[in-house]
């Protein structure tokens, strides 16, 4: 017998605790019978039927009267709980939920369970009391109406100690974020009522967050299990669900360092509000990354607090489905509503996904129905908006006062144990307020959600502020370079043209030189050899965009046989994971910042297909990656790579958008760094939110990745790589610029015949990137090689002021000219032009070669492209371009 499902909610709808009639046969009877559809009538309530083997309402029983079966499948489906899972393609899965929800009396609790679910319910409820007494006219998006999500998830997380979980991360929007850090994280009160006081002086090191924003990580026993369990909350940002690819990702990477290879030690739960549930795409993102073998975490479980409302929105004109979890359905997880006012059903179905999620390893949500006594914070007025739903909210009991009448009624408990309790809790609110009134200053490290042991010094801080050089020696490159042009398994048939590719590695690596792709393989291989796990995920990434990479080998003779000569290069090396991502950045992106986050250790990249493609995933960018360590005190380094050049491919496949990184740089424009010069190079990076580059060879391409795990703290790097240089004959690199002793260079000067004769150069022509050798190629054509000189900004932000010095300095007769290929408004101009003219004091001008402003980053038209190629390169080779300019 099919479950009977709920219908779509209607628009305005408040929780009940009254049970269905369950005299009402006649009108359901009638609908089980229109147009005669099972042949029954009235008469037929009586009348014995034999049971199906699939249903598990007759418990021992095998037969039951008609209105005794009606019944019992009203008890199990029409009360508190309605469960949808009909659509779920396993029966194996579909049995085990009709066993769970079908049984008689499987909603029995012991006399201990309910009385601990009281206690949790009292801290809940009594919480948010104690905040609206003392602080009424601060925003704190309280839980109220949604008082039961406390005990759902500490029965969550105590049912998954039980199941032998150990770490559990979490991630969650700001409604009832403080009470969750309480009660189930136990946060130190006294911290969190702190962070209301308006005198509290502003944090130990960077910007800070607005409270229902922070994270935290805490290690604890679990008082149910009396085990150790570490429960961490993930710091985010107000854009709703951004979190959730983050918490994935973390998730992931802790099961990963711990051989969790099934997610029995490690798990996540993501809280979700239900408008924002139904109405944001990264959701889906999310959703869809939960069963990929590179991005599965083992099952999520998912609360949705479905308050009914979205901020001032009703569902009506929210969503197109019955329901805000209808998304859940693609991934065929199992979805439990329940009526928050029924803490004894809310309990109930959340011991049931816990089982789900250690039983199957698959997602499951619980769908919390419930409804929001105040507006979207505690200073909105929702009557002018939501007028009846909130007329009736005010008549609505609190869902504490209607438990602890039931249990009093039962004689669970006693009136005089129910206040003893609130009694108790009030006392430690009111011991905790106290002392917070000692705390002075906001210590943001309080509130980590990842820490880093032994990473840094006891204060926090880098064990030193050295980068040590980040070359190899001959024989590592060799090594590294006889894998990278070989197939290390036996009987592997590679394809003819990749065996092209190999060869002509092998090749490179006998005239000692690198191509992008070795250069890239070198970097990758010695780190892993010297115990680096690296993780490089994204779209097409295995093989790589521009079929450069070729990371992974495919037989061409069986099916799914793959070969990853990465992982053959020592004995002892790193595990290497390369994965093709499913086709989405923004959830992609979030993913590898959440893996980057669990350790230091590992060098975790995220490639876009194309640089343009990365603005799906601003958000990230935006929210985490580049103010995550102001806002948070968290350090994180993962590296973008986004192929980026004009090459006459059009507008969607030429641009990166450079500016837009640049100009989120945190990097004064105005003032030259008081630095010494032993530590003007590291002091900038220490100093900076996020590192941007635009490497022109291999060589630093392969020293800036290795500087990324080798330096003493970690920042994001942002690499826009080429396309056209992946197979330039001139971008190629020696071994002699990777050996022992050798570093990134952040300014590669200009070598060629302007150092003889340095006074009589005309013209310093700073670049980044590849126009580099469109105007080498050109100065050359022209015979100019004595008279202008090319200098290559390599490492953009932090900006190389002393170097630059350096060179202007040695070029006092030359005018400065910025050159880039890209459009005037976009790419590097407005961000050098500035810091350009500090380097030289404003004692010269700074001029411009380039295309001009455009709303598009590149012209669609392979002749127009060329034509505003020439006429550039023209500009900056024409010594009287800008005379008479001011």
């Amino acid at each position: 017998m099919a479950a009977i499902d709920p219908g779509p909610p209607p628009s305005d709808i408040i929780t009940s605790n009254d049970k269905l009639d369950l005299s009402g046969y006649k009108e359901r009877l009638y609908d089980l019978t229109a147009e005669e559809f099972y042949g029954l009538d009235e008469s037929d309530l009586d009348k014995v039927f034999r049971l199906p083997t699939t249903t598990f309402i007759g418990g021992s029983e095998s037969t039951l009267p008609l209105r005794e079966i009606i019944q019992r499948l009203e008890m199990a489906y029409c009360q508190s709980i309605g469960v949808e899972f009909m659509f779920i393609n396993d029966l194996e899965q579909c049995q085990w939920i009709r066993q769970k929800f079908e049984r008689p009396g499987i909603m029995q609790f012991t006399l201990e369970e309910k009385r601990t679910l009281l206690a949790r319910m009292v801290r809940s409820t009594r919480f948010e009391e104690f905040l609206q007494r003392k602080w009424s006219s601060e925003k704190r998006f309280g839980l109220e109406g949604c008082e039961s999500l406390i005990p759902a998830l500490k029965t969550i997380i105590d049912k998954s100690s039980m199941n032998g979980v150990e770490s559990i991360i979490m991630g969650m929007p700001h409604r009832g974020r403080l009470n969750v850090l309480a009660n189930v994280i136990r946060k130190e009160l006294d911290q969190i009522f702190c962070q209301f006081d308006s005198k509290l002086e502003a944090a130990d090191e960077g910007s800070g967050d607005v409270k229902y924003h922070l994270g935290m990580w805490h290690r604890r026993i679990n008082r149910v299990t009396d085990r150790n369990i570490t429960l961490s909350l993930m710091a985010n940002p107000s854009h709703l669900e951004a979190v959730d690819p983050v918490v994935q990702g973390k998730t992931k990477a802790e099961q990963f360092y711990c051989g969790d290879t099934e997610g029995n030690r490690v798990m996540s739960i993501l809280l979700h509000g239900d408008a924002a549930f139904a109405g944001q795409g990264v959701v889906y993102e999310t959703f869809h990354l939960s069963d990929l073998p590179s991005y599965t975490t083992h099952g999520t479980i998912h609360v949705v607090v479905n308050n009914q409302i979205g901020f001032t929105t009703d569902p009506r004109v929210a969503r197109s489905s019955s329901y805000p979890t209808d998304v859940a359905k693609v991934v065929n997880a199992p979805i439990f509503h329940v009526n928050a006012d029924d803490p004894e059903a809310v309990m109930y179905v959340c011991n049931v996904a816990a089982e789900w999620r250690a039983t199957f390893h698959k997602d499951v949500v619980v769908d919390l129905v419930c409804y929001r006594r105040n507006g979207h914070n505690e200073m909105d007025e929702p009557m002018f908006t939501q007028p009846l739903m909130y007329k009736q909210i005010k008549k609505q009991k609190g869902v504490l006062q209607k438990y602890a009448e039931k249990l009093i009624a039962e004689g669970a408990v006693t009136r005089q144990e129910y206040e003893e309790e609130i009694a108790k809790y009030d006392k430690i609110c009111e011991e905790a307020h106290a002392r917070s009134k000692d705390e002075k200053i906001l210590h943001i490290k309080h509130w980590l959600d990842s820490p880093w042991p032994g990473f840094f010094n006891m204060d926090g801080q880098p064990k030193s502020m050295t980068s040590p050089s980040t070359g190899l020696t001959e024989e590592e490159l060799g090594h590294i370079g006889h894998i990278a042009s070989s197939v290390p398994v036996e009987d592997f048939t590679i394809h003819g043209g990749l065996s092209r590719i190999l060869k002509g590695r092998a090749a490179m690596v006998g005239q000692r030189v690198c191509d992008w792709a070795l250069g890239e393989y070198m970097a990758f291989g010695s780190l892993l050899k010297e115990g680096t796990h690296i993780r490089l995920s994204g779209q097409d990434v295995e093989r790589g965009t521009f079929s450069h990479r070729h990371h992974v080998l495919h037989d061409q003779n069986v099916d799914k046989r793959i070969c990853i000569p990465m992982n053959h290069i020592a004995p002892n090396q790193a595990p290497y994971t390369v994965c093709n991502s499913s086709l989405s950045e923004y959830g992609v992106l979030g993913f590898e910042l959440g893996f980057a986050m669990a350790s230091p250790n590992a060098l975790v990249l995220w490639e876009a297909q194309f640089g343009d493609f990365h603005n799906t995933a601003q958000c990230i960018i935006d929210q985490f990656i580049c103010p995550g360590q102001a806002k948070w005190v968290r350090q994180n380094g993962i590296v973008l790579l986004l192929p980026h050049g004009m090459e006459g491919m059009g507008p969607e496949h030429s641009s990166a958008r450079p500016e837009r990184f640049l100009q989120m740089c945190n990097e004064d424009p105005d003032a030259y760094p008081k630095f010494s010069a032993e530590e003007f190079a590291v002091r900038q990076l220490y100093d900076c939110n996020w590192i941007i580059v635009n490497c022109s060879t291999p060589a630093n391409y392969f020293h800036v990745l290795r500087r990324q795990i080798l330096q003493p703290f970690r920042k994001p790097l942002i690499v826009f790589t080429p396309k056209s240089l992946l197979r330039h004959p001139d971008a190629k690199s020696s071994f002699d610029d990777m050996l022992p002793g050798t570093h990134f260079q952040r300014l590669i000067p200009d070598s060629g015949p302007v150092c003889e004769k340095p006074d009589g150069v005309k013209r310093i022509v700073f670049c980044t990137g590849k126009v580099y050798y469109e105007l080498t190629r050109e100065r050359k054509n022209r015979g100019m090689d004595n008279t202008v000189a090319i200098a290559r900004i390599e490492q953009l932000s932090p900006f190389p002021f002393d170097q630059v010095k350096v060179e202007t300095g040695r070029y006092p007769n030359a005018d400065l000219v910025w050159c880039q290929e890209e459009h005037k408004n976009q790419g590097y101009y407005d961000y050098v032009k500035p810091r350009l003219r500090t380097t030289v004091d404003r004692t010269r001008p700074v001029w411009y070669a380039g295309r001009g402003p455009a709303a598009a980053p590149a012209t669609g038209n392979k002749a127009a492209h060329l034509v505003e190629l020439q006429r550039f390169l023209d500009t900056a080779f024409n010594l009287d371009a800008f005379t008479g300019q001011s």
